[in-house]
């Protein structure tokens, strides 16, 4: 079995822009956040400027409780580059909130991995002050016991 962690101190870390500031800054803070329009009320991932579904821009950023369903994931096996520790699992997370996030899975093994997997967001620092949100399955699957005699 392989058992999903968090990647090292050496992967490219992310270059974060003025509209997605406050999603990093929440991560660091232990926090993962998303825009909900004020307008229409749609939640949304990535940060934008602007309402993907009535064109608002009355956008605020709201806490997540973090939880959310695997809705697909693919296991990788070639990296982008050699910094990446394989295997690691990237996958499309529904938040309950509303919107989908792309993130990798940790404290599974990849044999655990499913659509409709239950999880929830933790938080890993890289290094200088980058903190990335993985996610995690609520119920880690359990070994059977063994029959009692």
């Amino acid at each position: 079995m392989t058992h999903l962690r968090p990647q090292g101190p050496d992967i490219p870390l992310p270059r974060p822009t003025p509209v997605s500031q406050p999603f990093w800054d929440g991560c660091a803070a232990g926090e993962l956040r998303f825009q909900r329009c004020g307008s229409c009320a749609t939640a949304l991932f990535d940060p934008t400027l602007r309402c993907r579904a009535c064109g608002g821009a009355d956008l605020r950023w709201e806490a997540s409780a973090g939880r959310g369903t695997v809705g697909s994931w693919s296991t990788v096996w070639r990296p982008q580059t050699p910094a990446f520790t394989v295997p690691y699992v990237v996958a499309l997370v529904g938040l309950d909130e509303g919107c989908d996030l792309v993130s990798n899975l940790v404290g599974c093994d990849v044999a655990d991995v499913r659509t409709g997997l239950r999880v929830h967001v933790v938080f890993h620092g890289v290094r200088d002050g980058v903190v990335l949100p993985y996610f995690r399955p609520d119920d880690p699957p359990r070994t059977p016991s063994s029959p009692s005699l």
